[in-house]
């Protein structure tokens, strides 16, 4: 059984701007469809994460790669391997931290 909705949140909005929100409701009340788009909007989607997690994974593998060529550090197949596993072990983790402070931030 649905929770009961007891809390509200309110704004302004010029005549433009809710003739274009009632457009984009379509057969939704305005009510129904801004609640949907604020509920989408406080969570990124699975592909922003998807695409945040791959590039902070291809950001680590590069600095890695970057990193040994600095110190003139033979690159094996081997080393790339374990890059590539360190790259990849928490890079959704970060990328929902990233995401999560970008929401924070103004």
């Amino acid at each position: 059984m649905p929770r009961p909705r007891s809390k509200s949140i309110s704004t302004k909005v010029t005549e433009e701007e809710y003739a274009h929100f009632e457009a984009l409701a379509g057969d939704q009340t305005i009510s129904e469809w801004t609640r949907d788009a604020l509920l989408k909007a406080a969570k990124p989607s699975p592909a922003e994460q998807t695409i945040v997690a791959e590039l902070l994974a291809l950001r680590t593998i590069l600095m890695n790669i970057l990193f040994s060529i600095a110190n003139r550090e033979q690159l094996t197949s081997a080393a790339m391997d374990d890059i590539i596993k360190h790259a990849d072990a928490g890079k959704l983790a970060k990328a929902m931290d990233r995401l999560r402070s970008a929401t924070r931030e103004p």
